[in-house]
């Protein structure tokens, strides 16, 4: 009897354990997104519900709203409902989370009020130029944040690849100094959490798509960057990167579905390595093992894939893309590593954003050295029209041109080498649906810098820049470039990615506000040349004239019906002399002209004279 009723006892302790258990562990532990806006286009919103065994309970909402449809998952931790928020007229509802009819959670959702005209923001163009930020080495404007109790890595500026403190308060105190350049658009490199171990400054395995690191400031301070720029009439854009996250992202740690990322059975722990054969994506010999590692294979161990072939992953990132244009009032998209991805997830994901934002521009990293193999991935491509394929990727990188630059610069003509290489690159411009809408640059924080290449000879630099924001396109620039600043790419990526002078409390020299001769004659030259560029509709949108160069010097128009600029350039180590009369189809062998850089009227007779490795701007009266 005593047993009996002991037995009768742990059964019900079993029970209320059991009852209490569950209770606690079934709450919501995160809701993504955590709220959305009333009025999008696309009315269907999924959201992501995440607690322990939360499949097993009931979802209801409030207010006699429908769930349109709910998705379980593999894994119990996870389920996926979506509404329909053009049938919601309440600003906030609730979300309940019920074992039978006793409510566990409850998490109270909103739907905010868009800012006006949000759907039609105008995004970057021809009419802009990129200032490439690497936030942690640029300025540490609250040293507060260097470090954070939450995050793994903490603040080391002797390690040469650890955090250095650089945040958004540091961009946030410097607008005035990049405004002031000539600059009118901002890239970060991402700034999204990036909680890994060591080597996070860069930002490229972000373990959480909703929340700016700690150690860079928070979302709020986000948005203030991006409302500091919008009074400057600068533009805020967010590196995006759809391939990978990082390991310690919480979605991976508790993967929702095993292949919510590509996962090799022979690779530890799911990881095989790119081989990076991205041209995969369009040979039609390619073998498929090989099209398979390309585009499944892991940057690296602390990278895995995504796949966005699957409908939950991809919609999570279209949602997320959105939420920070909304949010933070994005300007744009910078794609991280672009042919890596499922090619048909992200034309999706390209269609829904310009859905939304017709105006939006989106830029991919192509980084292929073909001009046909760039042109594919643009949207409208010809090249992709061959394969039954359109990206909706309105812009790509030229990386063509940026391959083609260093050497046209420092090579002897010959047939196919010396300043022909521009000639010739552009001479692929019938490939690209939008010439216009490309991305032109000379160096990134991926690549070796220029004034490195050149030993610090700021002839190169004045050549290169005078290129790239004088050709069709849109211009990109790398931090710290506009006085001079070096790194050896062959001593690793953190020597690229210096420190500005001037960011940190203690720095010998602040370039910001002093610089040194060698440092001006860069940044004048910037500066003078960006700041013409700005209200140059010829340069922006007009049409292009190039003629063959010969001894090294290559000549080029840009002209409208209202204006012409002549652009010459001479890589020659030697003054040259050119004849007039050669290029009489755009001007007369004599006439009267500006030079731009000089602020100087010029008489041109017949020939005209320019200095070894140097360039000339000239605005011609028509």
């Amino acid at each position: 009897m005593a047993l009996a009723q002991n037995l009768s006892k742990m059964k019900k302790l079993t029970f209320l354990f059991l009852f209490i258990t569950t209770f606690s562990f079934a709450q919501f532990q995160r809701v993504e997104p955590a709220f959305w806006w009333k009025g999008m286009k696309n009315p269907e919103l999924q959201i992501l519900l995440y607690g322990k065994n939360i499949a097993q309970q009931n979802i209801e909402l409030s207010d006699g709203i429908q769930i349109k449809d709910l998705t379980k998952v593999e894994n119990p931790n996870y389920v996926f409902i979506t509404i329909n928020t053009n049938e919601i007229n309440t600003p906030k509802f609730k979300i309940f989370l019920k074992n039978g009819k006793k409510t566990i959670s409850t998490y109270q959702y909103e739907l905010k009020e868009r800012t006006p005209n949000s759907s039609l923001r105008e995004s970057y163009t021809s009419k802009d130029v990129f200032y490439l930020i690497m936030p942690d080495r640029f300025a540490n404007g609250d040293e507060k944040n260097d470090s954070n109790k939450a995050l793994i890595e903490k603040a080391n500026r002797k390690s040469e690849g650890g955090r250095h403190g650089g945040d958004l308060r540091g961009i946030i105190n410097n607008l005035d100094y990049l405004k002031n350049l000539g600059v009118t658009t901002l890239w970060l490199t991402p700034v999204c959490e990036d909680n890994e171990k060591a080597y996070t400054y860069h930002g490229y395995a972000q373990t959480d798509l909703y929340k700016i690191d700690a150690r860079y400031g928070t979302n709020e301070e986000y948005r203030e960057l991006s409302t500091e720029l919008k009074k400057r009439d600068m533009k805020l854009v967010k590196d995006y990167v759809t391939n990978h996250w990082g390991v310690s992202h919480w979605l991976i740690q508790d993967l929702p579905t095993k292949d919510w990322i590509h996962w090799f059975e022979d690779g530890k722990n799911g990881f095989k390595r790119s081989n990076y054969r991205t041209n995969s994506q369009m040979n039609p010999y390619a073998a498929d093992v090989d099209k398979k590692v390309a585009l499944d294979g892991w940057f690296d161990t602390t990278m895995p894939d995504l796949n966005q072939s699957n409908p939950l992953v991809l919609k999570y990132l279209i949602q997320n893309a959105i939420w920070w244009i909304e949010y933070a009032q994005l300007d744009g998209y910078r794609v991280d590593t672009y042919p890596y991805n499922d090619k048909d997830g992200m034309a999706k994901w390209c269609k829904a954003i310009t859905d939304e934002y017709p105006n939006f521009n989106i830029v991919g990293e192509t980084w292929m050295y073909d001009p046909a193999q760039i042109a594919f991935w643009q949207k409208d491509s010809k090249v992709g029209e061959i394969e039954n394929y359109n990206s909706n990727l309105p812009s790509v990188m030229d990386f063509m041109l940026y391959e083609n630059l260093p050497k046209a610069l420092q090579e002897e003509e010959n047939w196919d080498k010396g300043m022909i290489r521009l000639y010739n690159s552009f001479a692929s411009d019938f490939l690209f649906p939008n010439p216009k809408n490309m991305m032109v640059f000379f160096e990134n924080h991926d690549t070796p810098r220029i004034n490195e290449m050149f030993n610090g000879n700021p002839a190169y630099y004045k050549l290169a820049l005078t290129i790239v924001s004088t050709i069709r396109g849109i211009p990109q620039l790398y931090y710290g470039s506009e006085i001079g600043m070096r790194g050896d790419k062959n001593k690793g990526d953190a020597d690229i990615r210096r420190d500005f002078p001037g960011g940190w409390k203690g720095d010998a020299q602040n370039a910001f506000v002093s610089r040194t001769p060698e440092q001006n004659e860069f940044f004048d030259y910037t500066q003078k040349l960006l700041n013409w560029r700005k209200s140059k509709d010829v340069i922006h949108n007009g049409k292009t004239k190039n003629f063959s160069p010969e001894k090294n010097v290559y000549v080029y128009f840009r002209y409208n019906d209202e204006e012409k600029v002549m652009v010459v350039i001479n890589s020659s180590d030697k003054e040259q002399t050119i004849e007039m009369n050669r290029f009489q189809e755009m001007v007369p062998s004599s006439f009267t002209a500006k030079d731009v850089m000089k602020d100087a009227t010029v008489q041109i007779k017949d020939l005209l004279t320019i200095p070894a490795k140097s360039s000339l701007i000239l605005e011609i009266n028509k």
